[in-house]
């Protein structure tokens, strides 16, 4: 990974910290899929956008509908639990 790539990750981890005053270190906890039968929606406000079948690092379980999650673009985002399938 180039000094450039490195620091635009922790720029996207800070901006991702502020703004779902996010507290700590981001660590995976686990990986999950998007349901395949799921319709491609689109992300707005904190919502993630969603892909049928793409993979999703989970960040945190904030609560029993929703799950915060970073895609393979370092796109941070809640996803509602119910579309989520275990690995």
């Amino acid at each position: 990974m180039t000094l450039k790539e490195c620091k635009k990750e922790e720029k996207a981890d800070k901006e991702f910290q502020k703004k779902f005053k996010f507290e700590g270190s981001i660590e995976v906890l686990t990986q999950m899929m998007v349901d395949p039968a799921v319709t491609e929606k689109r992300g707005g406000g904190k919502n993630l956008p969603l892909r049928p079948g793409e993979i999703l690092d989970v960040i945190q379980f904030t609560n029993q509908e929703q799950i915060l999650c970073r895609n393979s673009q370092r796109r941070y985002g809640y996803v509602p639990r119910a579309v989520m399938l275990h690995l």
